[in-house]
């Protein structure tokens, strides 16, 4: 009796052995169909295959995934209704499988915010509320801030706020919390992204050829910064609509007392009543000082110094901005506020003191074109005072086309932007006739004053 249980479960074993051999063997016989299909675009073909090995061996292959989503966003494209319901959520379901088991190749904040969006995409056909779609992309952005990068992700979390802000449902507190939650992860990609595309720009300027490898890097960092800019830009227009001086400074004179030891709350006050303009209030000057005073940095200094040129203090605030410039040791964020001070020195004529900081900009970050066009736009605005004659003022609208050209060749996000400033500084300049009955074609013009610089008139 003992010896035929014993021979049973042998055979048991090895029949379970030999199933579990075929299945297995079916699997990656399947695995390798779908694939191959899926490399083609075949992805109606690929389906069946791919859908056999995602039921009976989900943990083979991290291709079952992968592939998987191609596959099912074809389905979704072309389906219609119940079906396509159904796709979409088999393409929920696949993310939450491939996390279980490929964990490690799953970044959660990734992965969540996937879909978040593919929620938010389809929310009529999966009949999601707005409030259902924030929390989904607060969840994530608070789970897993660091693999929250998707540009139109962020915009979409933002855009939800900005919904339930103007339906009542969010206070001014959350909608302007939210806003600098995200402004600050946007800023923080775009500083990574510069950081990788200037190695490449550095390369370029020494006559250093990209390798192929590299040009598609230089594409994908490029792209990214441009998304991320236009996002940003369409964030900072939903935002300033609704964070206007009449209501930031009732909600930061309230929550002063609670929150005057908070660094953190007190640099995004700071910022927002300065780059709303608030700055005339005298909450402005009670707020800088105390963020001055909590966490003085480079950033405090140069608050600082603005209520100081607001009060004609002009000296003593040029000592606080260059203090301010010196305390800050990281490139990236010593190049922008180079550009900081630049524009404060610009916006009180101090011309020569702002283009020495533009050009620090320049060489801290320079996949950054803003200086050069910062600078073109400087010499716009001092050529007739610049020059011996009305031909040598407007020479000088040579020297800032050329200048505003730099810009787009380090930063093609600003080309449209450079051509217009190009067409009007070169409308400004010289005619041909006025060049030729000059005889100054092909001569080189010094231009004066704190320009210092010269310009070789156009050829005929």
């Amino acid at each position: 009796m003992i010896r035929t249980i014993t021979l049973l479960c042998a055979i048991f074993l090895i029949g379970t052995s030999l199933m579990n051999a075929q299945k297995e063997l079916e699997c990656k016989t399947k695995l390798s169909d779908f694939h191959e299909a899926t490399k083609v675009k075949k992805y109606d073909t690929a389906y069946e295959p791919w859908l056999y090995v995602k039921n009976n061996c989900p943990n083979l292959n991290l291709a079952t995934y992968a592939d998987g989503e191609k596959i099912l966003k074809h389905k979704i494209k072309v389906s219609k209704g119940d079906e396509k319901k159904r796709f979409i959520e088999d393409l929920l379901s696949i993310w939450e499988l491939r996390y279980q088991y490929f964990a490690s190749s799953t970044p959660k904040g990734e992965y969540d915010v996937k879909s978040c969006q593919l929620r938010y995409d389809y929310k009529n056909e999966l009949d999601k509320s707005k409030e259902e779609l924030y929390s989904c992309f607060n969840e994530a952005f608070e789970a897993d801030k660091k693999t929250f990068t998707h540009p139109k992700s962020l915009y979409s979390y933002f855009s939800l706020m900005i919904d339930l802000f103007d339906e009542g449902k969010k206070t001014d507190e959350e909608l302007f919390n939210t806003y600098d939650d995200i402004t600050e992860k946007i800023q923080g990609e775009i500083q990574n992204y510069s950081e990788k595309l200037n190695f490449l720009v550095e390369k370029l300027d020494r006559n250093e050829s990209l390798t192929k490898k590299e040009k598609s890097k230089r594409a994908s960092y490029e792209s990214y910064l441009k998304n991320y800019k236009i996002i940003q830009d369409n964030i900072n227009a939903k935002s300033d609509a609704r964070a206007v001086c009449e209501n930031l400074i009732p909600l930061y004179t309230k929550n002063f007392k609670a929150n005057k030891n908070d660094a953190v709350w007190l640099k995004r006050t700071v910022s927002r009543m300065y780059h709303k303009k608030c700055t005339e209030d005298a909450l402005y000057e009670t707020l800088v000082k105390q963020y001055d005073k909590v966490s003085p940095s480079a950033d405090t200094k140069i608050y600082v110094a603005t209520v100081l040129l607001k009060k004609g203090k002009d000296e003593e605030a040029y000592k606080y901005l260059e203090e301010g410039y010196h305390l800050e040791t990281r490139p990236y964020k010593k190049s922008n506020l180079a550009i900081r001070i630049g524009v404060i020195l610009k916006n009180k004529k101090q011309y020569s003191r702002a283009r020495t900081f533009f050009l620090d900009a320049l060489k801290l970050n320079p996949s950054n074109g803003k200086p050069h066009l910062l600078i073109a736009g400087m010499y716009n605005d001092s050529a007739k005072n610049c020059g011996k004659d009305n031909f040598y003022q407007r020479a000088v609208f040579w020297l800032a086309a050329k200048e505003a050209k730099k810009a787009s060749r380090v930063d093609p996000t600003l080309q449209k932007l450079v051509n217009q400033s190009v067409a009007n500084y070169e409308a400004k300049a010289p005619t041909r006739e006025e060049i030729f009955i000059k005889d100054m074609a092909g001569k080189t013009i010094k231009i004066g004053c704190w320009i210092n610089r010269s310009i070789v008139v156009p050829k005929l």
